[in-house]
């Protein structure tokens, strides 16, 4: 079956917003984390609310997804893969916008509550920027609509250096 991606919106959001776009601190989410190495170095998390993962998967693999029942494998290596195609493609789009090197390395995948994979995706690197640049995805399937974020969190030097490659005047 053929699924469609719209074309994202970007913004800058304040970190302390993060967690209430993805539905609040307490919304049950799966997640997808990298991080980001090279010349601006960061994070970037890929955020679908657990119902909406769930239905993505069944669209994507033609199966009928449990409420409440645990992932199998399989579809927890279909989240992780769809987050790292979709990170990828991100990253290498700012790259290349940039010509500045980015690389993510492998990622990883958590079922939690969004304020507690946000702050143990931070914390494990000690990185706390200003804010991040949210990408805001949407996967359509005839007219089944399920939307995803992507949260780019810069380490501190990292927010001057990407702006500056993009002819963006800070102040």
């Amino acid at each position: 079956k053929p699924i469609d991606m719209a074309v994202p919106t970007v913004s800058l959001v304040p970190f302390e917003q993060i967690a209430d776009l993805v539905g609040g601190s307490e919304q049950v989410v799966v997640a997808v984390f990298l991080r980001v190495e090279g010349d601006a170095p960061g994070n970037m998390f890929f955020i679908i609310q657990e119902n909406s993962a769930k239905r993505l998967l069944g669209n994507l693999l033609s199966i009928e997804p449990e409420d409440g029942a645990a992932y199998t494998e399989m579809e927890f290596s279909a989240l992780n893969e769809i987050g790292n195609i979709l990170a990828g493609s991100y990253l290498s789009s700012l790259a290349d916008f940039t010509n500045l090197s980015m690389h993510p390395t492998v990622p990883s995948l958590a079922v939690d509550m969004a304020g507690a994979i946000l702050s143990y995706g931070l914390l494990q690197f000690g990185q706390m920027g200003d804010g991040a640049m949210l990408i805001e995805t949407t996967f359509l399937e005839d007219d089944d609509e399920v939307e995803g974020h992507f949260f780019l969190i810069p380490d501190p030097d990292s927010f001057d250096k990407i702006f500056r490659a993009l002819g963006v005047p800070l102040e």
